[in-house]
């Protein structure tokens, strides 16, 4: 859903069903321009990490990664009750990362198929240079944790390959 003023706005799984068909030009401009600004700013390192921008909107940024992968967000109807099983994009409980889990209405098996799902999900934003690790959280539900290389707050997302800055 574009925002006035702020463009495209991925999904984070926790807001309504996208119309079928009406994202997908915008969310491949989107990624796209994701992608051009890492090897515009990242030197060396290109599109193989994430920019310090992407770090600084960490949630937006491995969200519109997932979006693009093609992997289906989460959504919520008016009441806020979970209508489709999918991805849902948060911040983390420390600052400078993010938490990934796999949920869906009540009973619809989310939690059954939530391990190959966040594996699938860690894969995608692994490829691009983000680092996941796989937790049990309360109720022993799975989630990933999502950070850029070197941590969070790294300047730049990482350290590139040899140690050296990105920017």
């Amino acid at each position: 859903m574009a925002v006035p003023g702020q463009g495209f706005e991925p999904a984070t799984g926790d807001g309504p069903a996208a119309a079928p068909g009406g994202r997908e030009a915008e969310l491949r401009t989107a990624y796209e321009g994701l992608l051009q600004i890492r090897r515009l700013v990242n030197g060396p390192a290109g599109a193989a990490v994430p920019a310090a921008w992407e770090v600084r909107q960490l949630p937006r940024a491995v969200a519109l990664v997932l979006e693009a992968a093609g992997i289906v967000p989460s959504a919520l109807d008016a009441r806020g009750m979970r209508t489709r099983t999918g991805y849902r994009v948060a911040a983390g409980a420390e600052p400078g990362r993010v938490e990934v889990t796999w949920l869906g209405p009540a009973g619809g098996g989310a939690a059954g198929e939530e391990q190959e799902r966040l594996a699938a999900c860690a894969a995608v934003l692994e490829r691009l240079g983000w680092v996941c690790l796989l937790y049990r959280g309360p109720r022993r539900r799975r989630f990933l944790e999502v950070e850029p290389p070197g941590g969070p707050g790294a300047p730049g997302g990482s350290a590139g390959p040899g140690g050296n800055p990105l920017n």
